[in-house]
């Protein structure tokens, strides 16, 4: 029996729309043809993740990851489609059962000092929202704030402080701290090392893997960077221009990528074992989301596009069991 994901998205899309302003309105009155702009961030992506399950989320800036991640999160709406947790849609659920489910997803985020408020202490940054929602008492506030810290690897003595008295990596720290807080099930992650030198990038990552074992938990990981998602994940999503174009299991989408794209994207990535390769990042350059070409995203800088690719999105469907891609090279006779 397939068990049910914990996260779920179904169908998502999202549209950012730039209404006209008073002197474009008045222009099209004298007949200037002025329009709205809209922002085609997301194109009915469908994702589940699995219980205890780290799925890494791979594309180049600009292709939807982060606004798949805040619907993920609960902190963003979608224009269409679903989110599911447990099989439950949330957005149908009475309010204080979609507030016990938001409790149970967190975000961290790329900018640790952007993210923290500089006005508030360390103490009060991690103990406001259990205290709000009854985690713990007033009185039980303080030796839980070091506690969590602990965990993570800050200084209970530096739980007075603010945000500027400390390094970036331990102001990721903070950030992961007060996301654990509030003892979530689900963590999603938004380049949380991105912003970090490689040093520290591999200290969080090892406290993101020691907090998986020891909290059981689960995370949608999206990175940039390949390498920190084969480090971290057991599946990955790669996301071009709005759309999932790959699903895969780690190893089997490093070992053999099937869509274009993912092997564009590994071709990028220096190893070892190909000192002698030149690396160059993909060629040409992501449309803009504002006019997003027609067909497969991808075609215009797919060195396999074909007449058809210009005219009928691909379907992601299965390839393998437990593979999934979305080319027309895999239909073609």
């Amino acid at each position: 029996m397939t068990p049910v994901p914990m996260l779920e998205l179904r169908g998502v899309s999202k549209r950012f729309v730039k209404g006209l302003d008073l002197a474009q309105k008045m222009a099209n009155l004298l007949g200037a043809g002025e329009r709205e702009e809209v922002v085609h961030a997301l194109d009915h992506v469908s994702l589940a993740v699995n219980e205890r399950e780290v799925v890494g989320l791979v594309g180049e800036s600009g292709c939807g990851k982060s606004t798949l991640g805040r619907i993920a999160a609960g902190i963003m709406e979608p224009s269409d489609g679903t989110r599911l947790w447990l099989g439950q849609e949330v957005s149908g659920l009475p309010a204080a059962a979609a507030r016990r489910i938001e409790l149970k997803i967190q975000m961290i985020f790329q900018d640790p000092f952007a993210s923290l408020n500089p006005r508030m202490r360390v103490a009060d940054i991690i103990g406001e929202a259990p205290l709000a929602h009854g985690i713990v008492t007033r009185g039980e506030a303080s030796q839980y704030v070091a506690d969590t810290m602990r965990r993570v690897g800050l200084d209970p003595e530096f739980a007075r402080r603010y945000p500027h008295q400390f390094s970036g990596g331990q102001r990721q720290r903070i950030g992961i701290a007060r996301a654990l807080a509030v003892k979530p099930d689900f963590l999603i992650c938004d380049e949380s090392v991105a912003a970090l030198d490689v040093s520290i990038q591999a200290q969080i990552l090892n406290l993101f893997i020691r907090l998986r074992e020891e909290f059981a938990l689960t995370y949608l990981f999206i990175s940039h960077d390949l390498g920190v998602v084969e480090h971290l994940s057991d599946r990955v999503v790669i996301m071009y221009l709005g759309r999932i174009v790959e699903i895969a299991a780690t190893e089997e989408l490093f070992a053999k990528p099937n869509h274009p794209y993912t092997q564009a994207l590994l071709l990028g990535v220096p190893r070892l074992e190909a000192r002698n390769q030149d690396f160059a990042p993909v060629a040409g350059e992501i449309p803009s989301p504002l006019d997003p070409p027609p067909g497969c995203h991808f075609h215009p800088r797919c060195p396999h596009a074909m007449p058809k690719c210009r005219e009928i999105a691909p379907e992601l469907v299965e390839i393998a069991p437990g593979r999934m891609s979305a080319c027309h090279l895999n239909h073609a006779a």
